[in-house]
């Protein structure tokens, strides 16, 4: 009988080792590589691999390039996406089980998305498999104390890194609203804030659970013109009266 192959994408959280699921630290440890992805320029570990490392020997884990913030030069990004499947379906065709580990949830903005994409282009026979992670706008939450939803209300999740004109629709409805990716945008999302009058109660996040932590009222983000990390997440709570229940 033919060898299976499979290729599990492992939600590795936002970068606190302890938020990694047991699930997902048993497929990390019974796969028999473990994918990191990493930017061409990278001079150490990146957040998931440095996650990872936590639970399996260095030994086991293969860091492959990807084009990770490449927007403007779509044949570099393809090109990019082109040599990782073919690094990851070598992977597969020598060991049957390899693991992605990717920040955050494999099925929520990920690059393993792509990756799967092109891999079973490649090996149609390959097992595609998620291990859901947790996710930045959870782990800010907890942190924060930002209720994320209650009754009825709706959640709406938007990256940024198009521009603030989805995120400025979103915030014109009553449901909370979550940014991703703003870091670079953040002067746009301060006055979209102001402007749907969003700000009271916002809260960002950037490094969650990393010594570098930083977590603070929307409300700075006008007020900072320092640079945000790229990966800095924002809540804006939907509008409440604090009547218990009320949303119901």
């Amino acid at each position: 009988m033919p060898r299976m192959t499979r290729l599990i994408g492992v939600g590795v959280g936002p970068g606190d080792p302890e938020l990694v699921t047991v699930k997902g630290v048993n497929a990390l440890r019974d796969a028999a590589a473990v994918v990191v992805p990493v930017m061409e320029d990278a001079t150490g570990p990146g957040r998931a691999e440095a996650t990872v490392l936590h639970y399996v020997d260095a030994a086991k884990v293969v860091r492959i390039v990807f084009a990770l913030n490449e927007r403007s030069d779509h044949a570099r990004r393809e090109a990019a996406w082109d040599a990782a499947g073919q690094q990851v379906a070598e992977l597969l065709r020598q060991h049957g089980t390899v693991a992605f580990a990717t920040i955050g949830d494999p099925n929520v903005y990920s690059t393993f998305t792509y990756l799967a994409a092109t891999v079973t282009g490649l090996l149609p026979e390959v097992r595609v498999e998620t291990v859901p992670g947790i996710t930045a706008m959870q782990d800010l939450a907890a942190r924060s104390g930002a209720v994320l939803t209650e009754g009825t209300e709706p959640l709406t999740l938007v990256p940024v890194t198009a521009g603030a004109a989805a995120l400025k629709q979103a915030l014109d409805g009553d449901g909370t609203v979550v940014a991703y990716k703003f870091g670079r945008q953040a002067a746009e999302v301060a006055a979209a804030l102001q402007a749907s009058d969003r700000t009271e109660g916002a809260v960002w996040g950037s490094a969650l659970g990393l010594p570098e932590e930083s977590i603070r009222p929307a409300a700075d983000l006008a007020a900072d013109d320092a640079p945000l990390p790229y990966l800095s997440t924002l809540i804006a709570p939907a509008r409440r009266d604090g009547t218990r229940g009320g949303k119901l």
